[in-house]
């Protein structure tokens, strides 16, 4: 049994590799600058969000300072009529001026802050506004990169955003940077087919309004062009908890028609990934916006249809549920092809990173991805992934000290192994054909 000198060496070492090294990100909401960014000038609403307004106007404030608020007359309608820059000004004064910072946001803002070595105690905002805007775009993402030791970022593309839409077709060679990567989201087509199938025959494909093989054949056609126009590393869907994909009574479910006959036999043709989002239920307070968005407890058993059927194609999945967390290890320790990724959402906070990670590892060991940042503002990368990086230390050390008291051997070759994979190659070995 090692000693607690020896463990305290332990966990030591693993702090020292885990925060050495790089990062991909594997999925984000950040747009390269190229994409139009906060306060770039350019007058085109901003796809990349960064600086003080956007870290406050972040939705997991909004519904946090209406917890607050929200008794004493603040109404959605009032809060969103407001300018960005007031909405922030309420924000900081009702979660930072007159109350210390607690939640797992308000604590990773003030982190945000103190490591671009800015004070976080102002009055007002003015200051740190100033200190954003005198800030060159590209440079500043380099920095934040830099402190948080992130290599790639992984983006979000959506061709059915009437603001990303425009910018590929009319200017994707300006697009490309190399510290951004792409993927295709392909939501709609998966589970809102009414309105997915109506914006593909205004942009020429002949889809169907009702489910038809004519209208698969339309999407695969669909998704053929994106990825040769994007060329992703994954293809995404969000899903809610409803999803179904196995044949009920009813019959067989639309999402198994689009699957069977379009984003499967893309993927296969691409050497692309899937990736599942699973347990979002969307504007459950639609006043609030991004804010008013929910969770459920989905069925796995959909999933395992999907892997059990394609054993050839690779998932990467993440569910909102904490419910439903025990049931994805199980079924990735049978079907080999399910990878399990990140604590989504509701998920990325640090009692639920811990366990998470500490479940994964005992049920999966090291053949998982154990966090992305899911960031929606640049700077959230730094506090997303310094607080991952020292959790998944703490789990992973623990393991090998469990491993130790057994009687096993560990290097710190084996530790920078094990390091390595968790944080970058067993996302980027899956994506490598995509990326090549």
């Amino acid at each position: 049994m090692p000693s607690a000198t020896t463990k305290e060496q332990l966990q030591e070492t693993v702090r020292s590799i885990i925060g050495a090294q790089p990062i991909v990100d594997m999925h984000t909401h950040l747009y390269a600058p190229s994409f139009g960014a906060s306060g770039d000038g350019s007058g085109r609403e901003p796809m990349l969000l960064r600086g003080i307004d956007e870290l406050l106007a972040y939705h997991y404030f909004v519904d946090e300072v209406f917890r607050v608020l929200g008794r004493d007359g603040l109404t959605p309608d009032r809060f969103w009529s407001m300018p960005l820059s007031e909405r922030a000004d309420l924000v900081w004064k009702t979660l930072f001026v007159e109350r210390p910072p607690t939640s797992e946001a308000c604590v990773g803002l003030i982190d945000v802050l103190t490591s671009l070595g800015l004070e976080p105690r102002a009055a007002t905002l003015e200051g740190y506004r100033g200190w954003f805007a005198a800030r060159s775009i590209d440079s500043h993402v380099d920095e934040v990169m830099r402190i948080a030791n992130v290599q790639r970022i992984v983006m979000t593309n959506e061709p059915f955003s009437d603001v990303e839409r425009p910018l590929w077709l009319e200017h994707a060679a300006s697009l490309g940077d190399p510290r951004f990567a792409t993927v295709l989201r392909v939501d709609p087509l998966v589970e809102e087919w009414g309105r997915a199938s109506s914006m593909l025959r205004q942009w020429g494909y002949d889809a169907t309004a009702s489910e038809s093989m004519q209208s698969a054949d339309q999407v695969r056609r669909f998704l053929d062009d994106w990825i040769a126009r994007i060329q992703p590393e994954y293809l995404a869907c969000s899903l809610s908890p409803g999803f179904r994909y196995e044949r009920t009574t009813e019959g067989e479910p639309h999402a198994a028609v689009t699957f069977d006959h379009a984003i499967i036999p893309a993927v296969r043709e691409h050497g692309l990934p899937v990736a599942l989002m699973i347990g979002a239920k969307r504007a459950v307070h639609p006043a609030m916006q991004l804010a008013g968005d929910g969770l459920g407890r989905a069925d796995v058993d959909q999933l395992i249809a999907l892997a059990r059927r394609y054993p050839d194609v690779t998932f990467l999945v993440t569910m909102l549920s904490r419910e439903n967390q025990h049931e994805l290890c199980v079924a990735a320790r049978k079907f080999a092809n399910i990878v399990p990724f990140g604590c989504w959402w509701y998920l990325n906070t640090a009692s639920q990173i811990q366990e998470l990670t500490t479940l994964r590892l005992e049920l999966l060991g090291t053949s998982f991805v154990p966090q992305h940042s899911d960031a929606r503002v640049l700077e959230q990368l730094i506090y997303k992934w310094k607080s991952s990086r020292k959790i998944i230390g703490e789990c992973l050390a623990d393991r090998y000290v469990q491993a130790i008291d057994a009687g096993a051997v560990i290097s710190e070759a084996d530790i920078r192994g094990d390091v390595a994979r968790l944080l970058e190659t067993n996302y980027t070995g899956l994506v490598s054909r995509a990326i090549s």
